[in-house]
């Protein structure tokens, strides 16, 4: 995808001679993240029928990443290793719960605004950054954050689910219902920031966090969202029929018993096609949203003065893999959106070298010019804010629970699993990781090459860890407190 020519000729040169010192002693930080968002976002080219004119727009004013992955593919473990920069291996947070503040070697951990509140920043907070109700409570204003918005919310809900999954989870669900865009939990969060961002005074550096619980399930859309979408014209996911025929026995064990339904279902009940149109719906409306955010940032003068952070907590399959969901170590499980934009950030760039989330943290210290945070695991994104081409030798590196590790280099994905087996896929030639060449040894030395960076802490679980949990001991796996015996046949839920 190749950005239109800026409208303001002035600003390339401005942002290509401007360092995040002299941009200004502090600048401001926005910082929107959007939940289960995968590659369908237009720059990303991962769905042919997505429309996010806004998001694009911001990635033209900065450096979009192509290659960006999450460090682990469920929210709480994802948005734990964002915030704290340290990987789920490092923590042992690899499931919903638990928060790591409730851990005794976790909680005095510095996160991400708390580096901020500590060098002079007013933080804000409203919807989704950390997961659930996590970091929202009184005890943690003047911790991490000064105010609180709305939280996170996928309201309003119709009296009955829309579609009756196999498992009856009350969020699993999707569809056009009528409703008023405005009582959407995330216009909320939208209004509150740009309330915050139309009242902020000019002399206090902000942090501001906002996050959108869309397009996570349930993905309800009303008429005029599902209406950029029409059925006659959006296409399914590519799939290939047998795709898991070559994939680990173990590769199941990641979402062995999830309330997402499979392909299966989907297909048998006509509701791929629905649940598409909804995934894209519900994505278009959440990038008005972003326009809601930005053209504030504009309104209010801060646009020159602040830098622009979005990203997406994992990725999302919509029937890819025969599954719906995320929890998985292939690239609909881990690809997202990531794009800078502001001060020290060179506009109109597409950059293609691996990058982590666990890179936002050290990247926005450098941007502000704060002081270093030790013990960071992430690699800042200066070099490529400035050059897209510039080098860079780590991959990407996603852990689902522990000893399961994707890595991700420009050319190559290799997963391993904590029984040792193992995936390979040439992302250039098979970008839909259709066929595993792990088996094959020719390719030895290119799985020894990324075996090199599967992190060297892989904890257990933490204390009270629940949800989404697996285990592998003595060559056994227990998923959720159940074990799995060698011969058990594959959930088909």
């Amino acid at each position: 995808m190749k950005f239109p020519a800026l409208a303001l000729a002035g600003l390339l040169a401005w942002s290509l001679c401007v360092s995040p010192a002299s941009a200004a002693e502090k600048p401001n930080v926005l910082f929107i993240a959007i939940d289960d968002q995968n590659d369908w976002i237009g720059y990303l080219g991962g769905h042919p029928n997505a429309i996010t004119p806004n998001i694009d727009a911001l990635a033209a004013r900065g450096t979009a990443f192509t290659n960006a992955h999450c460090q682990s593919p469920l929210c709480n473990p994802s948005r734990t290793s964002l915030m704290t920069g340290k990987r789920p291996g490092s923590t042992g947070i690899y499931g919903l719960k638990p928060w790591f503040r409730e851990v005794d070697e976790l909680k005095d951990l510095v996160t991400l605004p708390q580096h901020f509140m500590a060098n002079g920043y007013r933080t804000y907070y409203t919807g989704k950054i950390y997961h659930g109700g996590y970091g929202r409570g009184k005890k943690d204003i003047g911790v991490e954050w000064d105010e609180l918005g709305p939280g996170a919310s996928g309201k309003p809900f119709p009296k009955e689910k829309l579609v009756k999954t196999p498992q009856p989870h009350r969020l699993v669900d999707w569809g056009v219902f009528p409703h008023k865009d405005e009582d959407k939990g995330d216009w909320q969060v939208a209004s509150w920031a740009v309330e915050k961002l139309d009242a902020m005074p000019k002399d206090e550096p902000f942090f501001l966090a906002a996050g959108f619980f869309l397009p996570h399930v349930p993905c309800y859309a009303t008429q005029k969202w599902f209406d950029l979408h029409p059925e006659n014209e959006t296409k399914l996911p590519i799939i290939q029929r047998g795709d898991r025929d070559d994939t680990p026995r173990f590769s199941w064990y990641l979402h062995w018993k999830l309330p997402e339904p499979r392909l299966k279902f989907l297909e048998d009940e006509n509701q791929w096609m629905n649940l598409t149109r909804s995934y894209l719906a519900c994505t278009s409306f959440v990038d008005s949203q972003v326009k809601r955010l930005t053209d504030a940032l504009a309104r209010n003068g801060f646009e020159e003065n602040t830098v622009v952070v979005l990203w997406s907590d994992h990725g999302w399959h919509i029937g890819e893999k025969a599954i719906t969901g995320k929890n998985t170590l292939w690239d609909d499980g881990t690809r997202v959106p990531l794009i800078f934009a502001g001060p020290g950030v060179k506009p109109e760039q597409l950059c293609g070298k691996p990058a982590e989330l666990l890179d936002i943290y050290p990247t926005l210290v450098d941007l502000c010019g704060l002081p270093p945070v030790d013990g960071l695991e992430g690699h800042s994104l200066m070099p490529q804010l400035r050059d897209a081409n510039a080098p860079r030798e780590f991959p990407a590196i996603t852990t689902h629970n522990h000893d399961n590790h994707g890595i991700r280099s420009e050319k190559w994905r290799y997963i391993v699993y904590a029984d040792g087996s193992e995936e390979l896929y040439d992302m250039e030639a098979d970008p839909n990781e259709w066929k595993n060449l792990a088996g094959d040894p020719k390719y030895a030395d290119v799985i020894a090459e990324h075996r090199k960076f599967i992190p060297e802490a892989n904890k257990k679980p933490a204390p009270n860890s629940a949800a989404r949990i697996l285990i592998y001991e003595n060559g056994k796996a227990n998923w959720e407190g159940e074990d799995i015996g060698e011969n058990d046949p594959i959930p088909e839920i």
